[in-house]
C-alpha cells in the first residue's frame, strides 16, 4: 500500500513544509491535552484533599487558558492540513487531465467515460480527504497514545504496565481489519465506476433506449450494477460490525481493569486519588481516538484504493513514439504511403498500401464496411502508427513531424460530428480561436451551414446543447466541416463527413470545397459514390488492400468492385426513374 503514496509523492512533495508545520501545531495540541489531567490532579490533591481553596481560581484559569491556546493550535493545524490536501489534489487533478488529453485513441476505445469521471471525482476526492484529514488524524492518535503513556508512567508504573496489555491487542485488531478492508474498498471503487459508466452511457443514448422501448431493460441493468455497488458497501459494513464491537469491548475492559486496580491502590494508600483521576482522564483521552481508529484506517484504505485507480491513468503510456519528432514548419500537402501495413489484434487491417497524393489533389476512398478506410486516413495526422512501411508528408516520415505542428495543418472531420456546449461561433472557430467573424462565416458558407445558422434567433452566438443536441445530424456535420476549414489546413480529411446530408447538399458542399481547396490535399471517404465521382483518383479498398484505383468513369468501365458498389447504390434509383417516366408520359397525354 505504501507504494501507492511513494509513486504519487511528486504531487505532495512540494507542499510537505505545510504538513511539517501542521504537525508542529499537532504536537502542541497533543501536549496541551496533557495539561488537563495534570491540572485535575492538582485540583483533587491540593484543593479538594489539601484544602488549599485559594488555588482553585488559578487552576481553573489555567484550564481555560490551555483550552484557548489548544483551540488556536487545532484551527491552525486543520487549516494547514486542508491547504496541503487541496494543493496536492489540485496538481494531481491537472496532471490526470493532461494525461487524458495526450493518451492515444486506442485508450478511449477500451475504457468507459463514466468510469473515468468516477476516478476524476470520487476517487480523487477520497485521496484528497486522506491528505487533508486522514494523515493528521493518524498522527494525532499516535501522539496522544505516546504522550499519554509517558505521563501515565510518571503517575503510576503499575497501572501503565497493566494498560500496555490492552493497547497491543487493539493495534493488532486494527491492522487485521485494515488488511481485510483494502480489497473491499477497491471493489467499492470499481463497482462505483461501472455504475457511473452505465448511467452516462444510458443518458447519452436515451433516445435510442426510448425508440426501442428498452427502458425496462436499462432499469434492470442499472439495478444489477447498483446491487453490486450496494453489496460491496454491505461487505464493508459487515467487516465494521465484526471488528468494532471487539475494539470497543477491549477498550472498556481496559478501563474496568484500571478502575479496579487503581481503586484498590487508592484504598490501600499506595496511590493518591488525584493521580487516579488524572490517570482515568488520560485513558478517556486515549479511548476516543482509539475508538475512531477504524474510521481513520477506513479513510487510509479508501485513499489507497483510490490512488491505485488514479495511478492506472497516470501509468498509461502513449503508444506513439515521440523520440523522432523534430520536424516543424508549414506543410505543403504532399502525402505518400509506401508499403504501409497496420495490424489490430494481431491481424492486418491494412496491407501493402502504396499511393501518392499531390498538393491540390482530391483522393476518394471507398470500400465496403470494415475495409480499412478510416484506419488509412488516421495514419496521416498520426492518430496511430504503421506497423510496416511509412507514411510521408512533404517527403518526411510523419513520425518525424512534431504531432502538434502536423495536426494543426490537417483538417479532420469525423463521421460522428461532435460539438461542444458553447456557441456555434466558438465551435466553428475551435481550431483557430482568434478567427474573425468573416473567416467563420466563409467557412460556414462553404460547408452550407450559414443558411440555417443565420435563421437561428442568435445566429452564430446560438448556444449549442450538449454534444450538439438541438441540431440535426446533417447540421452538426456541416458545422464540423466548417470547423475544419477555418484554420485553412494544407490537408483536409473528410471521413464520411456528409453521410447525414441529402445528396443535393452534399453535391453543393463538394463543389464549394473544390473551389476553396486550392493547394490543399483532400481525402474523401464516402459510402455514397456520388461524393467521390469528381476526385482526381479513387482508391477502392477491400480487406485492407487497394484492389482498384482510377477516376470515376475508368472504374465503372472496368466492371470491378467499384462497379458493383455503384450498381447496388443506383439500381433502386434507376428503377424509380423507369416507373416515373411512363407515369409522366401518361399525364402529358
Amino acid at each position: 500500500m505504501t507504494g501507492v503514496y511513494r509513486r504519487l509523492s511528486r504531487f505532495y512533495r512540494p507542499y510537505l513544509p505545510l504538513l511539517w508545520v501542521s504537525f508542529g501545531f499537532l504536537i502542541c495540541t497533543a501536549l496541551l491535552q496533557l495539561a488537563y489531567p495534570y491540572l485535575l490532579k492538582a485540583i483533587v490533591n491540593r484543593v479538594i484533599l489539601g484544602h488549599q481553596e485559594k488555588l482553585l481560581l488559578p487552576l481553573a484559569s489555567a484550564i481555560l487558558a490551555a483550552s484557548l491556546v489548544k483551540g488556536v493550535c487545532t484551527f491552525t493545524q486543520a487549516y494547514l492540513a486542508q491547504v496541503f490536501g487541496a494543493r496536492t489534489a489540485f496538481d494531481l487533478r491537472n496532471e490526470l487531465y493532461r494525461t487524458l488529453n495526450h493518451l492515444p485513441f486506442r485508450y478511449y476505445d477500451e475504457i468507459h467515460t463514466g468510469d473515468l469521471m468516477s476516478r476524476l471525482t470520487a476517487d480523487l476526492d477520497a485521496f484528497r480527504m486522506f491528505f487533508a484529514f486522514g494523515i493528521n488524524n493518524l498522527i494525532n492518535l499516535f501522539l496522544t497514545i505516546v504522550f499519554s503513556i509517558g505521563m501515565m508512567l510518571t503517575l503510576d508504573v503499575r497501572l501503565a504496565l497493566l494498560l500496555s496489555i490492552v493497547i497491543p491487542v487493539l493495534a493488532a485488531t486494527a491492522i487485521r481489519f485494515d488488511k481485510r478492508m483494502g480489497p473491499v474498498f477497491l471493489t467499492i471503487r470499481q463497482t462505483l465506476g461501472k455504475l457511473n459508466s452505465g448511467v452516462q452511457e444510458t443518458l447519452m443514448g436515451v433516445r435510442t433506449v426510448k425508440s426501442f422501448a428498452r427502458e425496462a431493460h436499462e432499469i434492470d441493468k442499472f439495478r444489477q450494477r447498483n446491487q453490486a455497488y450496494y453489496d460491496a458497501n454491505i461487505r464493508a459494513t459487515r467487516l465494521w460490525r465484526s471488528f468494532f464491537p471487539f475494539i470497543e469491548l477491549t477498550g472498556n475492559l481496559g478501563v474496568v481493569l484500571i478502575l479496579l486496580v487503581g481503586g484498590w491502590l487508592v484504598i490501600s494508600g499506595h496511590m493518591n486519588l488525584g493521580d487516579l483521576v488524572a490517570f482515568l482522564s488520560l485513558i478517556w483521552y486515549m479511548i476516543w481516538p482509539m475508538s475512531q481508529l477504524g474510521f481513520f484506517l477506513n479513510n487510509w484504505t479508501q485513499a489507497t484504493a483510490a490512488g491505485q485507480r488514479l495511478l492506472e491513468i497516470l501509468d498509461e503510456q502513449d503508444d506513439l513514439d515521440d523520440s523522432r519528432e523534430q520536424r516543424d514548419g508549414p506543410v505543403q500537402g504532399l502525402v505518400e504511403f509506401r508499403n504501409v501495413s497496420v495490424k489490430l489484434g494481431g491481424e492486418y487491417v491494412l496491407k501493402d498500401i502504396t499511393f501518392t497524393a499531390r498538393p491540390g489533389q482530391t483522393i476518394g476512398i471507398v470500400g465496403l464496411t470494415g475495409s480499412g478506410k478510416s484506419t488509412l486516413v488516421s495514419l496521416i495526422p498520426r492518430f496511430r502508427d504503421v506497423d510496416e512501411g511509412e507514411v510521408r508528408v512533404d517527403g518526411v516520415d510523419v513520425r518525424e513531424w512534431k504531432r502538434e505542428s502536423l495536426r494543426r495543418q490537417v483538417g479532420f472531420v469525423f463521421q460522428e460530428a461532435f460539438l461542444f456546449s458553447t456557441t456555434l461561433f466558438a465551435n466553428i472557430a475551435y481550431g483557430r480561436p482568434d478567427a474573425e467573424l468573416q473567416a467563420v462565416q466563409e467557412a460556414a458558407e462553404i460547408a452550407d451551414a450559414d443558411e440555417f445558422i443565420e435563421r437561428l434567433p442568435d445566429g452564430y452566438l446560438t448556444l449549442v446543447g450538449e454534444r450538439g443536441l438541438g441540431l440535426s445530424g446533417g447540421q452538426r456535420q456541416r458545422v464540423s466541416i466548417a470547423r475544419a476549414l477555418v484554420p485553412e489546413p494544407s490537408i483536409l480529411i473528410l471521413d464520411d463527413a456528409t453521410s447525414a446530408v441529402d445528396m443535393e447538399t452534399e453535391e453543393a458542399i463538394q463543389r464549394r470545397l473544390a473551389a476553396r481547396a486550392g493547394s490543399a490535399t483532400t481525402f474523401l471517404i464516402a459510402q455514397r459514390l456520388n461524393a467521390v465521382k469528381g476526385a482526381d483518383e479513387i482508391l477502392v479498398l477491400d480487406g485492407g488492400r487497394i484492389v482498384e484505383r482510377g477516376r470515376h468513369q475508368e472504374l465503372l468501365d472496368r466492371g470491378g468492385l467499384y462497379r458493383q458498389i455503384y450498381d447496388m447504390q443506383f439500381r433502386d434509383l434507376e428503377a424509380l426513374r423507369h416507373i416515373a417516366d411512363p407515369c409522366m408520359a401518361e399525364g402529358e397525354r
